[in-house]
């Protein structure tokens, strides 16, 4: 028997958080329900999520410091939910290592297709695919594998959750060749994704900072059309 997966819901407001529990179930995943920001990090260990529904506003501490606490040491697919809509609030949540924001009053319906969409992007199908070459990306100080989902830089393991490593494998496969955001979005992030290209951008950022300082190749800027993975 398949386990169902595990959906954590952070809401403060737990008619609301009963409500997404409701239509949750239904699509038969398992909930449980905390209303408090140090709450949601004892529960993000011991009842281990597949993913967590994390409103920003909270008692104790709020959405955004729960997301940069869990993201020091997990990388659990976590969708944020706010009255919030300015684009400063998006932004900061996506940088904090959040994977899809949703805007308070939400579409059952859309809230549950995001849910299903942000899983579908954190399965990894190259657990029983067999390992082949073009799985692996190989550069001075850098090994992209695809196989295991790993990435190693200067003979040490990165940890990426997949849609980076997604992403640097897409861009280290074809070597200075420029992608839009959009195609980025298109190719990693798949048709049904409800985002926008700044998602591709805070990927971007992260890459970055994980990999620095190396003379043999960057991710560049193509200032007006995208990005590329540049070899010097």
């Amino acid at each position: 028997m398949i386990s169902k997966q595990k959906i954590l819901i952070v809401d403060d407001d737990n008619n609301i958080a009963e409500l997404i529990s409701l239509y949750l179930l239904k699509e038969f995943f398992e909930c449980k329900i905390v209303n408090d920001g140090y709450a949601a990090l004892e529960a993000a260990k011991s009842f281990s999520p597949d993913l967590i529904l994390l409103d920003i506003m909270l008692p104790g501490i709020d959405g955004y410091e729960v997301c940069r606490e869990l993201r020091k040491t997990s990388n659990v697919p976590i969708i944020m939910l706010s009255a919030k809509g300015e684009v400063f609030d998006k932004v900061l949540g996506l940088e904090l290592g959040a994977d899809d924001y949703i805007i308070k009053p939400f579409d059952s319906k859309e809230m549950v297709a995001r849910v299903k969409a942000v899983l579908r992007r954190y399965q990894t199908p190259a657990e029983t695919a067999p390992a082949s070459d073009e799985k692996i990306v190989r550069f001075p100080d850098l090994e992209i594998n695809m196989s295991n989902y790993a990435v190693t830089y200067c003979g040490s393991p990165v940890e990426m959750p997949p849609k980076e490593l997604e992403l640097l494998h897409f861009l280290a496969s074809s070597p200075n060749q420029v992608f839009t955001r959009e195609q980025l979005l298109d190719n990693i992030w798949g048709y049904e994704y409800m985002g926008d290209t700044r998602t591709v951008d805070v990927h971007i950022k992260r890459l970055r900072e994980k990999l620095k300082g190396n003379s043999n190749w960057n991710i560049a800027t193509v200032w007006g059309v995208g990005y590329k993975f540049e070899v010097h």
